[in-house]
Order: structure tokens, then C-alpha cells, then sequence
């Protein structure tokens, strides 16, 4: 059994709503498992109820060999850091670390020893004797994180750490997250709605929708084979282009209004049956700009210089297409560009289903 066992999971609130539907996740000891999806889809749900935060309508969960089904958060062996820091505010720095173990009768010597530990690996030696409000953001969440790792947990859980820091401080401190994973090896589940978090942090991530899990996998693998039309859309940015199209078996293609594309080189093409009607997907840095016998001629609509990249916007047949270029890339709006699809990089989906074909 794997350092968490999730089984059969689900969760019905008082008023009705369904919140999980039967979830199911093995995590590796030492695994960094993030949890992502829209708002409401219910992976802070999921994350409460693996602390003890919320009861189970239905499944078990164990912590290695250790039903906590219906345990107390405190006998779970987990720490937990929230979105809101829940600092005291009345207390210093070194206080707010040490309140649990406090708490718990530890001794004052071992105390130390934990807080040391705790503030050397995250930097914050300087801080111990300041209250909350004399804090950064970034500062008060750092001593969010101490006051979990003093517990000496098996396992650690995020609640969208970041949320409320500002793009530079968030990159900062997902260095500082991966950095500690790694020192440390503990097991850590995290919740965040923000898919870059997801994809550097992760060794696997599970996209949620509804209270189900669409996909748990690797970062690379939930990037370039999405399960669904979902994990496609939601992962990636830009997102990946779709085309509705309809397959043409006798010539390997796809038909995209009055355009003809060739998919012969689709590594899934034999499930694919005559006239089937598909979505074709293709991310953005898998379309080049260049003219032979596949490409397709179309117009410049839109320029975004991003610095490192250019994004161009296009469309086939009505269908906006964005393309990402190089950061010297020149391209002018209304400028005549023919465009070819990397094939082999492609996803292709079943329009009724939105399963990956």
C-alpha cells in the first residue's frame, strides 16, 4: 500500500451536493501529488477530508498502514498549511512555530531543536522574534510552512499556499516548496487552481471536474495525451487549439470545413472509423509557420509579443488558432502565413464522448 490510500471517496454535503464521486488515488511514500481543477471542482474538498477536516459519506482513507477514516486531524500524523496563513497574531514568529508542540507536551529542549530545524531550511532565523504583522506575505507563509514541518508529519497538505501572493513571490516560493520536497522526501498532496503550480511542482497531478477525477498522471503525460477534451482545454496556456473536424478514412484525413488535413501519422489512427466526427487538438507550440503540400493558407489576425515568445492568432474555417513563436518572431497584422500541424504532437477526440481517440 502505497503512503496514502484513497478508496472509494465520496462526499455528500447537508444540502445535497455531491462534492466527490467515488475517488480513488494510491500515493507513493515521498510522492508529490497536486490536486487541480476549476473552482467547485472539488479538490479542497477532497484535501479536507484526507486531514480530517470533513467526514466521509462513503470510501476509507489510509495513511500508510493506518485506517484514519474517522479519525481526529491530530492522529492523522499530517501538517497542514492554509490558503489565510491562520497565524496567531498575538504571538512571535518562534511562538506561532512552536504552539503545537506546545500544546502536545513536548520538551523545551526538543522544541528548539524542531524550530531550528524548521527555520534554517526555510530561512527564516531572522524573523523568529517578529509577530505576523510585521511580516511579508511571502514571510507570514514561510512561517505557515515551519509551523507544519515542526510536526514532523508523514504527510504534508497545501491548501492553495500561493494564492494570495503576488506572480514574483509565488515563483519564489514554488522554488522554495519544490526545494524543501526534495530535502525532506515526505509525502505532500497540494491543492491549486493555478496550472503552472501544478505542472512544476508535480510528480503527478490529478485534473478534477465535478468531484471526479479526470486524469492522474504525470505532468508530461497529462500535457501532451490529455484523457479528455477537459484535462486539454485546462491544461496548457494559451490552451490547446481545437478543430472540429470529420474523419475521411479513405484519404487519412480529417475534414475541417473545406480544409483537408492529413493524419495518417496519428499514432491512433486505426481506432478511428469513416465519418466519425472528432475534435483535433494541437498546442500552439506544435504548429509551424511554413508552406508545403499539407499546409493551409490563412491571415494574421493578432500579434502578442510575450518577451521569450510570440503568440500569432489565426483561424481555420472560423476556428481561432494561436500559434507560439520565438520571441524574435515579426509578423504584421492581415500578413498572408501558411501553417502545417505537427502530427505526431496532436490529440484527437470523439465529439460525443470527448474521449481521447
Amino acid at each position: 500500500m502505497g503512503a496514502i490510500n484513497i478508496s472509494n471517496v465520496g462526499k455528500v454535503y447537508p444540502n445535497g451536493t455531491r462534492a466527490l464521486e467515488d475517488v480513488n488515488i494510491e500515493i507513493n511514500d515521498g510522492e508529490f501529488v497536486v490536486l487541480v481543477g476549476p473552482s467547485g471542482c472539488g479538490k479542497t474538498t477532497l484535501l479536507n477530508c484526507i486531514a480530517g477536516l470533513l467526514d466521509l459519506t462513503d470510501g476509507q482513507i489510509w495513511i500508510e498502514d493506518d485506517n484514519v477514516t474517522w479519525k481526529e486531524p491530530k492522529d492523522r500524523h499530517i501538517g497542514m498549511v492554509f490558503q489565510s496563513y491562520a497565524l496567531y497574531p498575538s504571538m512571535t514568529v518562534e511562538k506561532n512555530l512552536s504552539f503545537g508542540l506546545r500544546m502536545m507536551g513536548t520538551a523545551k529542549d526538543l522544541i528548539n531543536e524542531k524550530i531550528k530545524k524548521a527555520a534554517n531550511l526555510l530561512q527564516i532565523n531572522e524573523l523568529l522574534k517578529r509577530k505576523p504583522s510585521q511580516l511579508s506575505g511571502g514571510q507570514r507563509q514561510r512561517v505557515a510552512i515551519g509551523r507544519a514541518l515542526v510536526r514532523d508529519a508523514k504527510v504534508f497538505l497545501f491548501d492553495e499556499p500561493l494564492s494570495n501572493l503576488d506572480a514574483k513571490l509565488r515563483a519564489e516560493l514554488r522554488y522554495e516548496i519544490k526545494k524543501l520536497h526534495r530535502d525532506l522526501s515526505n509525502t505532500m498532496i497540494y491543492v491549486t487552481h493555478d496550472q503552472i503550480e501544478a505542472m512544476t511542482l508535480a510528480d503527478r497531478i490529478s485534473v478534477m471536474k465535478d468531484g471526479l477525477i479526470q486524469q492522474l498522471d504525470t505532468p508530461k503525460q497529462i500535457y501532451n495525451k490529455p484523457a479528455n477534451l477537459f484535462v486539454a482545454g485546462f491544461i496548457g496556456s494559451p490552451s490547446m487549439n481545437f478543430l472540429k473536424a470529420k474523419f475521411d478514412k479513405s484519404n487519412q484525413n480529417i475534414i475541417v470545413g473545406k480544409k483537408q488535413i492529413d493524419i495518417s501519422k496519428y499514432e491512433n489512427i486505426n481506432n478511428l472509423m469513416n465519418d466519425q466526427e472528432v475534435v483535433f487538438g494541437i498546442r500552439p507550440e506544435n504548429i509551424n509557420i511554413e508552406k508545403n503540400e499539407n499546409s493551409i493558407q490563412c491571415k494574421v489576425e493578432l500579434v502578442e509579443p510575450m518577451g521569450a515568445d510570440t503568440l500569432v492568432w489565426t483561424s481555420v474555417e472560423g476556428n481561432p488558432i494561436s500559434i507560439r513563436l520565438e520571441g524574435s518572431s515579426n509578423f504584421n497584422l492581415n500578413d498572408e502565413i501558411s501553417i502545417s500541424f505537427d502530427i505526431n504532437k496532436s490529440s484527437i477526440f470523439d465529439s460525443k464522448s470527448e474521449e481521447r481517440i
